[in-house]
């Protein structure tokens, strides 16, 4: 061997390659690593076998074992359908008072209806089910077609101005912009309809427009919003008298809103949800606020 070949330090042999007066030693790699190497290239030849690995076309090896991704979900979702049979049977079979009344199944309602609500009405009314602006809030108790586990579960099923044949029907008119009232009722109505719910609003100084925005409430609203303004939940009319809003309380929000008219909607769930998917969405939403009577 030629001494030159040698590192004089470390004994050991070196290419031949010199960079700025630095040798490189002729390092074997690590037995651990080749071992490793070798095992992961033997893993994987026996993968291709094993497992669906090779496009052949418009298809695929299929694999020794049979198994890929598909039917490992396929499989999954039967277990979990069938571990859910009993309890959606029960739903099924119950009413919302005796559903209400087993608080084991209720745990699977409230389980369940926060996935379908994530899923389905989160868009519009929030993950909290707090709304938000033009969305109602369905959390307290205020309802506008009712906040019943039937009532609920009523409206999911028709929706509210949808293309279902029982739809329900709501439409406030545009008052202002369709020529109903001129633009003085329509702020003389807006201003009574603030003292409803904040009583202060009416003053020394405007109690002849407030006098004058009853008149006009009489002759114009109270077929569905009632004498009172605490509205009709057949006729989806909301609640004027409390403080909650919609679509905002403020005094021009008010006044926009008897101008331009408003139109909610909400789409028809009984082709997408099944009758025992409503039913426990019906349930969850009427737990998300107060208990009712």
């Amino acid at each position: 061997m030629d001494l030159k070949d040698v590192d004089p330090v470390t004994g050991r042999k070196t290419t031949g390659h010199v960079w700025n007066g630095i040798r490189e030693l002729d390092t074997p790699i690590p037995k651990g690593v080749l071992l490793f190497l070798i095992v992961t290239h033997l893993f994987a030849v026996l993968w291709w076998f094993l497992m669906p690995s090779w496009p052949l076309g418009a298809t695929y090896t299929k694999g020794i074992l049979g198994k890929d991704q598909r039917t490992t979900v396929e499989e999954s979702l039967v277990e979990s359908e069938a571990a859910r049979v009993p309890w959606v049977t029960r739903i099924d079979a119950m009413s919302f008072d005796e559903i209400r009344a087993d608080q084991p199944l209720m745990a699977k309602v409230r389980s369940n209806g926060h996935q379908l609500f994530g899923d389905n009405c989160a868009a519009c009314h929030g993950r909290d089910g707090k709304g938000g602006a033009n969305y109602p809030n369905l959390t307290d108790a205020d309802w506008i077609w009712g906040g019943t586990a039937e009532q609920i579960a009523q409206t999911l099923i028709v929706g509210i101005n949808s293309r279902h044949p029982d739809t329900r029907i709501g439409q406030m008119p545009a008052f202002g912009r369709d020529e109903i009232l001129d633009r003085q009722q329509v702020r003389d109505v807006s201003l009574y309809v603030r003292t409803l719910s904040d009583p202060a609003a009416s003053t020394a100084e405007n109690i002849g427009q407030v006098d004058t925005g009853r008149a006009v409430f009489q002759t114009n609203c109270v077929a569905c919003h009632g004498d009172d303004g605490r509205g009709n939940l057949e006729l989806g009319a909301p609640n004027l008298a409390d403080q909650t809003w919609i679509y905002g309380g403020t005094p021009q929000t008010i006044i926009d809103t008897i101008h331009g008219g408003r139109q909610g909607h909400m789409p028809t769930w009984d082709e997408r949800l099944s009758p025992v998917e409503i039913k426990v969405l019906a349930l969850y939403v009427n737990a998300l606020g107060p208990m009712e009577p």
